[in-house]
């Protein structure tokens, strides 16, 4: 950590600067990815926002924190033996974050590349999920 605050980043020969918000979202997209695997219902529950808008690959608001919460239960839903991301984009707005990825899965029901666009928003010193889409890749 440097005095302002900010992490240094090495992509290629470049060393990019990464502010507090950048780190700190990275660490939470890893933990959804993460929680992909186990699964793990409760990491869904902790950060997506109870009233978070979630567009399905048709376009229509499909999924619902409850939904994205059940689908991760043991034992239910899709599970993966690996889940990878590329292009993780994070653009920092203060007290928002936009975050576009691509999300490699495999696994029994499942094989493919889904492209993800997630805000996330600090509030009450918290960071959650509040709108996001899935797209097929």
């Amino acid at each position: 950590m440097h005095r302002t605050g900010q992490n240094r980043l090495a992509f290629g020969k470049k060393n990019v600067l990464m502010s507090n918000v950048q780190t700190e979202i990275e660490a939470l997209e890893e933990r959804l990815r993460l929680a992909e695997l186990g699964p793990d219902p409760t990491v869904f529950e902790e950060l997506l926002a109870d009233d978070a808008i979630l567009v399905a690959q048709d376009g229509q608001p499909a999924f619902a924190k409850t939904q994205v919460v059940a689908s991760h239960q043991p034992g239910g839903g899709p599970k993966f033996t690996r889940v990878t991301t590329s292009d993780l984009k994070i653009v920092d707005h203060g007290t928002v974050a936009v975050v576009t990825c691509n999300g490699h899965y495999e696994g029994p029901q499942f094989t493919g590349t889904l492209k993800f666009m997630r805000v996330w928003m600090k509030k009450n010193d918290r960071w959650q999920v509040i709108a996001g889409s899935i797209a097929n890749g």
